[in-house]
């Protein structure tokens, strides 16, 4: 359902050659300008204050950037094509002649209604993970830009879910010329005007196999040093980059960062969503900040588009994250905020069932019958509601199945006795749901499937098909790629019975392939990629359209693909496959930084070799995320397994509140080596603190919790069950919760209730 303009809060006045015009809602105003040629300008936005009636100057800009300051600001699309390059020499992703010469040509606004949240992509082209979310409506506005040299059209679509200070852009770029142009990079969300860089902070998150979501921070100026701009008549060319690696998105870096104001405690939080390329950059112009966030460029991922006229293409879509005050983990409440709203719904988003997987430290891809049957009944036992059997169920090669894989049947071998199925059987005995292990978009070399499937079905580079690591890759915009995949996920899941897979991705393939199955027309390597993997995605939606119950789990080795357009389709993310207990605390703490709580999969692997403070540790680990559960509780004595039971008991308890409830960070946000690690998750009437120690640092810290300021909240430790020496009182004048754990390693997990109003005085 959709609403006039003047429901979607747009209104638009003109001053001569000037126009200005401003869109949005309570929770966010955009304000837009045109310079004299009819380049249009985002020169502010404005976000509630802290009252929230909708009034107050806004996160992005300053008192020097508002409306009637369009120097500072960007146009709202940059553009560098073969033939246009940039009016500033430099790696510099802005001040593109395209962008420069993009003239307003009108605008349109509309408001949909949030109803059941059924499929909402974006426009004509897929909207990457763009569903909408159930209960919340969202405002867009279209603005149509036109440059008349070249006939480059940009369709520029904003959007913000009603009440979130929170935007999203996206762009469709269209050649309206008579002569191919091909397009070497476009902005998804450009933002200018933004404070001095002395004022920032800059935010950003290495994402490295078995160490995700390193969080660092610096001030902004010590990366773009002060040139004294006045006397040189121009900016710095320099800027901060960050650009992904390879065909894994979040391989290197998480596709996120943010600027904080130190003083205000103003934020500006973004992402972007893109299943493979990405880079954003942010730096100084016009004695201000900007930020411009793109997916694939030709420099970064080989990404190039040939439009011939009229052919188009949509860029990946970028979200910005505001806030007020709060700093960063305000801004990251509402990006949890945002994920909920348009995230594709699904009833796992609320039930969080308690998933045991028996890969990590425990069978490690080698599963039999005789190995899987007393785990599945240790884990019901435990308390677990799924159960997952990971790698090398199909295995039935004696040289091992890293290269054979891609027939995905049941191995007769390990499954003796009724085969894999009756193995299934047993865990719905057991109260459980049966789930498996899959790696889709790959085909070992010696697999009969590489053999039986055309070469245009896979990853190609000047005509030869590609091998990484002994496999294959498939290209799923080929008919043949898509249907061997739903034939097999129709199998595993309609014949066998199957409601969980656990999608696995374990190669990366850099840059990608050079040939368009369906058109057979060279590309550059790069958009073969980004085809690749909108195809997948558009499978992925259609086979949650035939299997509405499944749940998927996605997985990149761990947390390689752990971008929001694959967690806006699927039901969980993967976020490591470290498998030290005491490397993980810092990986989980900082998860919910780029997925919600109630996606992330943390795992808990209990051994029981373990002393009783290293199973109540890692355990904790997983309590305020989503619980992963494996480890040898078959092999546990009955008081070990109890810790294990108890544990799932308090995750079933709190569950409810946690995929409601937004993250926060009382010590902020982890390093690597931090001897203190806390995440946090409030909402309702409780507050739930994760605390680990590892060896160093004293045996008491302090959290400082500011929003329960004024309060007596009543504490409970929740985990461990039995006393463990751990302690955590309330100090109200201080407004700290003061935890003290005399050992190494421990953890608590705390409860603090708490009533809506503080105190009296």
């Amino acid at each position: 359902m959709t609403g006039t303009a003047s429901e979607a809060a747009a209104e638009a006045a003109s001053d001569g050659a000037r126009q200005t015009f401003t869109w949005g809602h309570a929770g966010l105003t955009a304000h837009f300008a045109t310079d004299p040629h009819g380049t249009v300008r985002l020169v502010r936005l404005t976000v509630p204050d802290g009252d929230g009636n909708g009034s107050g100057d806004g996160s992005a800009g300053d008192g020097a950037s508002g409306p009637d300051n369009t120097a500072a600001p960007l146009p709202l699309v940059e553009v560098l094509a073969l033939g246009h390059g940039s009016e500033w020499s430099g790696q510099r992703g802005i001040e593109t002649a395209l962008g420069a010469r993009l003239r307003y040509r009108g605008h349109r606004a509309v408001r949909e209604d949030g109803g059941d949240g059924g499929d909402r992509r974006d426009g004509g082209d897929r909207g990457d993970g763009g569903n909408g979310g159930a209960g919340r409506g969202r405002y867009l506005l279209t603005i149509d830009l036109h440059d008349p040299d070249s006939g480059l059209t940009a369709e520029v679509r904003l959007s913000s879910p009603d009440g979130l200070p929170v935007l999203r852009g996206q762009v469709r770029i269209t050649n309206e010329g008579p002569a191919p142009l091909v397009v070497q990079a476009v902005t998804s969300l450009t933002l200018g005007g933004l404070p001095s860089p002395d004022a920032l902070d800059v935010h950003w998150a290495r994402n490295d196999w078995l160490a995700e979501c390193r969080w660092a921070s610096e001030p902004l100026r010590t990366r773009i040093v002060d040139l004294h701009r006045d006397a040189h008549q121009h900016d710095s060319r320099a800027a901060l980059t960050l650009h992904s690696r390879g065909s894994w998105p979040t391989d290197g870096h998480l596709p996120m960062g943010a600027l904080t104001e130190r003083a205000s405690g103003r934020a500006w939080a973004w992402q972007i969503e893109s299943p493979t390329g990405w880079r954003w950059e942010t730096g100084e112009r016009a004695h201000g900040t900007y930020a411009a966030l793109q997916g694939p460029t030709d420099a970064e991922h080989q990404w190039r588009e040939r439009l011939a006229p009229g052919e188009s293409f949509t860029t990946v879509p970028a979200v910005l994250a505001l806030a007020r005050r709060g700093g960063l983990d305000e801004a990251l409440a509402h990006l949890t905020a945002y994920r909920r709203a348009i995230r594709r719904p699904h009833p796992d988003h609320t039930a969080l069932p308690v998933v045991f997987n028996d890969y990590m430290n425990t069978l490690m891809g080698d599963p039999t019958t005789e190995r899987l049957l007393p785990l599945i009944e240790a884990a019901a036992e435990a308390g677990a509601e799924y159960f997952c059997i990971d790698s090398g169920w199909y295995d039935d090669d004696e040289q091992g199945w890293w290269d054979s894989v891609g027939a995905w049947q049941p191995s007769a071998r390990r499954f003796p006795g009724g085969g894999l199925r009756a193995v299934l059987d047993r865990i719905r005995s057991r109260g459980m749901v049966p789930g498996l292990w899959l790696e889709p978009e790959v085909v070992g070399v010696r697999s009969p499937v590489a053999a039986e499937l055309p070469d245009g079905a896979f990853f190609q580079r000047d005509g030869v098909r590609l091998v990484e690591h002994g496999r294959h890759h498939l290209d799923l915009r080929h008919p043949a790629a898509r249907a061997h995949l739903d034939k097999t996920l129709d199998r595993v899941v309609g014949e066998w019975g199957v409601g969980y897979l656990k999608l696995d991705y374990n190669i990366s393939v850099a840059p990608g392939t050079d040939r368009h199955p369906g058109t057979g027309r060279a590309t550059a390597p790069g958009a073969g990629l980004l085809g690749h993997a909108r195809a997948y995605q558009d499978w992925l939606g259609a086979a949650l359209d035939r299997h509405p119950g499944l749940v998927i789990e996605n997985c990149a080795s761990g947390g390689m693909r752990m971008d929001w357009s694959s967690l806006a389709l699927t039901q969980l993310q993967s976020t490591s496959d470290q498998q030290d207990p005491l490397r993980y605390p810092p990986i989980a703490a900082s998860a919910p930084t780029a997925v919600p709580p109630e996606q992330g999969a943390v795992w808990a692997y209990p051994q029981p070799h373990f002393t009783d403070d290293e199973i109540d540790f890692t355990l904790a680990g997983a309590l305020l995320g989503r619980v992963h559960l494996s480890g040898h509780l078959d092999r546990m004595a009955p008081r070990q397994l109890a810790r294990v039971r108890a544990a799932v008991a308090a995750y079933r308890r709190i569950r409810g509140d946690l995929a409601t409830g937004v993250p926060f960070w009382p010590l902020g946000l982890p390093g690597w080596d931090d001897a203190w690690v806390a995440l946090g998750v409030r909402g309702g009437e409780a507050t739930y603190v994760t605390v680990w120690r590892r060896e160093g640092g004293p045996a008491e810290r302090a959290l400082p919790l500011g929003h329960l300021g004024g309060r007596r909240p009543v504490v409970e430790v929740l985990h461990p069950a039995v006393a463990s020496g751990g302690e955590a009182r309330w100090e109200a004048g201080r407004g700290e919760l003061v935890v003290t754990l005399p050992r190494t390693p421990m953890a608590l997990l705390v409860r603090l209730t708490h009533p809506d109003a503080p105190d009296a005085p």
